[in-house]
Formats: structure tokens, sequence, C-alpha cells
């Protein structure tokens, strides 16, 4: 299998990265397991996690997704697999991270905190690669970025990257690296696919010029992008249908937002597409965000282990200008909210 490098650093991903984040909630242990041997039966390296995991976070379950995940982790190779996790992000407008009382911050106390819990639940001696979940945009990126480095003196973690963030403060954030000798970040993990196509503006251009690997999650629109919102109501025990049935504000507005006339319409036209090009739109989505030069590994998710099927044969795709050409026509023809 072909390997990619993230960013300049010593991290030999594959191209799908297996993400982790139903482990607890939709995903019991014993599916969890499944679904990770699968896809490291088919050549999976990397692995995502975060310490608020699993999805939806509570306080409750927080932590739980890390700690099925190193159960797993002792079953094979530290060294065959390349681990990525996350510390949460400050309170923001958006979301209130429900983990040390809501009041997490990327300071020097909270980042230390959460890479000490990260480490014990899994059974790690050393994270592969250390990402802030969300931006934390009252701290100065100064004392981040200079408490994110400490992580790396210290063999805690080997590399640094950073997640739903825009261009200013991924560009910031590295300058500021670069000047004061510290660790800089090697990747970005943002939301980026048929269905959301915001990264390729000034974003694009950072990631090229500064060799810096975008890890995209979401290839599938959250699922949408497999076609299942498209009957006449959502589907039993779907993250969109809960969120829609379920007297949460914020649940109920990503669900919108993802699930809407636009991208409905979208959809129904990349199915087409796939259709015609002998595939799945899974595997059409999870290949097109595989597409682009300055994408390391993107960032798949299951409930089941049946449902890596479509996702992982995206591994053997290679998309043609064509199809791409067909992708950017319904692009240009429905506009819709994820941009």
């Amino acid at each position: 299998m072909e390997h990619r490098y993230i960013g300049t650093s010593g991290l030999r991903v594959s191209p799908i990265c297996m993400g982790t984040m139903s482990f607890g909630t939709w995903s019991d242990k014993k599916e969890s397991f499944k679904i990770l041997d699968t896809a490291y039966e088919r050549g999976i390296n990397f692995f995502d996690t975060a310490e608020v995991y699993p999805v939806p976070p509570t306080a409750e379950l927080a932590g739980v997704t890390e700690q099925i995940f190193g159960e797993w982790i002792k079953t094979r190779p530290r060294d065959s697999l390349i681990i990525a996790t996350k510390v949460a992000g400050a309170a923001s407008g958006w979301f209130v991270p429900p983990i040390r009382h809501g009041l997490t911050a990327i300071d020097r106390f909270h980042i230390e905190t959460a890479v000490e819990g990260s480490l014990r639940r899994m059974g790690l001696d050393y994270i592969d690669l250390y990402q802030v979940h969300w931006p934390d945009t009252i701290v100065p990126m100064e004392e981040s970025m200079e408490a994110l480095d400490r992580l790396v003196q210290s063999g805690k973690v080997r590399y640094l990257g950073t997640s739903n963030e825009n261009a200013y403060g991924l560009t910031k954030s590295n300058t500021i690296a670069h000047y004061e000798g510290l660790t800089r970040f090697q990747s970005i993990q943002n939301n980026f696919s048929l269905l959301n196509r915001r990264f390729l503006d000034e974003l694009a251009i950072v990631c090229q010029r500064e060799k810096i690997s975008l890890l995209p999650y979401s290839p599938i629109g959250g699922g949408v992008l497999s076609g299942k919102y498209n009957g006449d109501k959502a589907p039993d025990n779907s993250r969109f249908g809960d969120y829609m049935a379920e007297n949460n504000p914020r649940q109920a507005a990503m669900a919108s937002r993802f699930v809407n006339e636009g991208t409905l319409a979208s959809t129904a036209k990349y199915m087409e597409i796939a259709k015609e090009a002998g595939m799945s739109p899974v595997t059409l989505a999870t290949a097109w965000s595989m597409n682009f030069d300055f994408v390391a590994s993107t960032m798949i998710g299951a409930r089941t282990a049946d449902q890596l099927d479509d996702s992982l044969a995206a591994l053997d795709v290679t998309l043609t200008d064509e199809i791409m050409k067909q992708c950017d026509e319904v692009h240009s023809q429905h506009l819709y909210p994820m941009g």
C-alpha cells in the first residue's frame, strides 16, 4: 500500500485513517474491535481519537473511546501503528466540552492534564500525533505553542497538529513556532468533502506552500453522501436522524447544516456519477477527498465493520479527470450552507 508523509514529519501513514468517535456509543467494544481489526487487516496503520470521544460527547462517557482503543492497541505491535489523539479546545459559542467542568483551555495546565489522561487511558508511553481539537481564541498562541512543544521535548508526543482551524490561525501558530524555535503543526484536521469545499481557499494554499498536510474528516458528509438521507425520512439509528429527534439545539443545527435541500440535491447527482462509474457513492466521496496533493490521509468512520467496505474500496480507486470534472459541475450548480 502507498504511504504518505504527514507534513515534513517522519510519520508515514496509510491514505485512509480509521476514526474512532463512535466507540462507546454507536459501537460497543466488540464491534469497535471488529472495526479496528478490519481496518488493520486491510493495511490501515493510522488511527485517530480524542479525549472527548465518543460522540455525542457527554461528561459520563468522555474518555471511553480511548479506553476501548487502548485495549485493542495491546493486540497489535505498537510500532506498526500511528496513533493520533486530541486535546479539547476552549469553550466557545458552539460547544462547551463536557470535561474538566467545561473550563478547558489550550494552556500549559490543560494540555499537560489532557495528554497524561490520554496516555493513561490508552496505556501508551507516547502519542505519534497530538492535535488541538479546536482553537482557543483567548490564550495567546505563544503560550499554547510553548506548552505543546514541551510535550515533544519530553518524548510524550512525536509531532503536533491542529484541527478546525482557519488560515490565519494555522499560519500565525507556525510563524510563532518558527521564530521561537518551537515545534510546529505538521497537520490540520478540518471538514472537507464533496459537500464542503471551504478548504479549497487560503487553507489549501497555506498547506501547499508550507508543506502542512490536511487530514480531512467527514469525507462522506456525516453519512449524507451515502444517499441514506435521500429517502422520505431519515433512517433509524442514523446520526442526523438521532440529532433531529433529540431536544438539543446544537445538534439540531448541525443536522440541518448537513441535511438540507441543497446537500440532498447534490448527493442525488453524485450518486448518479458513482453509479455510472461502477462504484458506490461512499467510495466516490472517499476517493475524491484523497485526490488532492495536500491531503495525507482521509479520516473515515463506521458504526459497524460492514460499513467499512465501501470506504476502504477507495484505496483501489483512481478517479479520472472526467469524473473530477463531473463532480465540479455538480458543486457549481448547488450552493448550500456547508460551503
